[in-house]
């Protein structure tokens, strides 16, 4: 079996007022991956075109090894949750399994009507009745019904409940346990990722800031802050994202550049909101 569960490189689509251009990343298999940035960053772009929701204009995406223009089969092997539900609103739960399971070879009506029980959905229910969170838990049975070894997740957890996106994290950590199994998460609650993200993708204005393990990501950068003072048209050329306030700023920090700024500077370790808050001020 390949190495990576997903591999894409060189990914390009343009739009009237957005550009995802050169986006390459890896998500080695039996691991998660969250792919985050800001609303409008090119997230959900990705994510439909390597569905082939949108049609790319370059580049190249693998699934276990193999391209998915050109090998549909390899779809059985995909799962996906959205942060909507597209099921029809007048469909009771038992009409989405008649509907979906002759599309997956491997659907276990057993294995959806557990999560069902799980959840505490009941069959005759209809979809327009269920809450943000009820959707989310029926589009995961669905997902998680067809024995799918890559799951991807689009913003599943927002609008809904603290104790629902528990609910789900618990649900995706005992996924992968399963080591063929693999999951790319994309959200911008990013304490969902600090609790069971692998390896992190950041995307910012449709191009890669970031990918590679989370702890590489802290590794490779901090917070620097001081007072306005400190900084000179030296130092702010290492400095990404500067953020200045009436008592000082705060920037972000290429650590291979640590030695460029001034004792009187203090470096604090970076969170995944610090990197994407100066990310987002780089012009």
């Amino acid at each position: 079996m390949t190495s990576n569960a997903l591999e894409v490189r060189n990914l390009r689509k343009t739009f009237k007022d957005f550009c995802l251009d050169d986006i390459s990343f890896s998500l080695p298999n039996g691991f998660i991956m969250g792919l985050v940035g800001k609303n409008g960053a090119g997230k959900t772009t990705t994510i439909k075109l390597i569905l082939e929701l949108l049609q790319k204009e370059a580049g190249m995406i693998k699934i276990f090894g193999k391209e998915i223009n050109r090998d549909f089969d390899i779809k059985q092997d995909i799962a996906v949750v959205f942060d909507d539900l597209f099921f029809v609103d007048d469909w009771k739960i038992s009409d989405v399994e008649s509907a979906l399971a002759p599309f997956y070879s491997r659907w276990d009506t057993h294995t959806f009507h557990s999560y069902l029980k799980k959840f505490n959905l009941t069959t005759n229910k209809k979809v327009k009745e269920l809450s943000k969170g009820m959707k989310m838990k029926l589009m995961l049975s669905v997902a998680l019904s067809h024995k799918a070894r890559l799951l991807i997740l689009d913003e599943p957890t927002s609008g809904i409940d603290p104790v629902a996106r528990d609910e789900l994290l618990d649900i995706l950590l005992h996924y992968i346990e399963d080591e063929n199994n693999s999951i790319l998460f994309s959200t911008h609650i990013t304490s969902d990722l600090d609790k069971i993200a692998d390896y992190l993708t950041i995307i910012n204005n449709g191009t890669i800031f970031y990918t590679g393990t989370k702890d590489g990501l802290f590794e490779k950068y901090c917070i620097v802050k001081g007072g306005l003072e400190l900084l000179t048209t030296e130092t702010e050329k290492y400095l990404l994202g500067i953020q200045k306030g009436s008592t000082g700023f705060s920037a972000l920090l290429d650590i291979d550049n640590i030695k460029y700024i001034t004792p009187d500077m203090v470096t604090e370790k970076a969170t995944i909101d610090d990197v994407l808050i100066h990310v987002n001020l780089e012009k």
